[in-house]
């Protein structure tokens, strides 16, 4: 494999012998059944990923390891900018409206959660009810005047949006980024810790 999966890629090729010896009967059928698994942060022994598996229930979730060696295809984020569903769900709408300010916003974007899931792989994973889960890839500082302008968009939008700020030292939440608390919570493979810049390399050694 080229690249190092990053959280939030979908990786095929994962099996059930995989999994823990307790693994639930849900996880054996969802990568049976040829399922996606998950990056996720996590810190992970060498030649190993960590996955998160999904079943059909939003509470169906499973931790896992994935052996890099299994990986088969990988599919970003980023990949799914421009993909389309028949199934005409207000997520789906919620993406074509905001498609063009994404695009036009000068950062890469992508979508995951249950709607990268389902258009990645072509599992149901999205329903009526779901919210837009989308990432933008910041290298470079967003400042909070621009992370509020952008949630005033996502507020105009049919269904709850939730974007995730990946910076090089880890995700933070937009909606927390926009906010007016002086710390907010930065998830990266080792820890969540509260931080005043996320992209402060100094404050991670702090």
């Amino acid at each position: 494999m080229v690249n190092t999966p990053l959280a939030h890629d979908l990786l095929w090729g994962m099996t059930p012998e995989q999994l823990p010896a307790d693994a639930p009967q849900w996880a054996i059928d969802s990568l049976a059944a040829g399922q996606p698994v998950v990056v996720r942060r996590a810190l992970s022994e060498d030649g190993c990923v960590a996955v998160g598996v999904r079943g059909r229930l939003r509470e169906q979730r499973l931790a896992a390891f994935m052996s890099v060696d299994s990986i088969a295809c990988r599919v970003s984020p980023e990949a799914l900018c421009q993909v389309e569903s028949a199934r005409d769900l207000p997520v789906m709408q919620a993406l074509r409206q905001l498609r063009p300010v994404l695009d036009d916003c000068g950062w890469i974007w992508g979508v995951s959660g249950s709607v990268g899931f389902e258009l990645a792989s072509g599992f149901t994973a999205m329903h009526a009810a779901s919210d837009l889960d989308l990432i933008l890839r910041t290298p470079q500082l967003i400042t909070r005047n621009q992370a509020r302008k952008l949630v005033a968009v996502f507020d105009q939008a049919i269904c709850r949006v939730d974007l995730q700020l990946q910076t090089p030292f880890g995700a933070v939440a937009l909606r927390e980024w926009a906010g007016n608390a002086s710390r907010v919570l930065l998830k990266n493979a080792r820890e969540a810790c509260l931080v005043s810049d996320p992209w402060n390399p100094q404050e991670q050694a702090a």
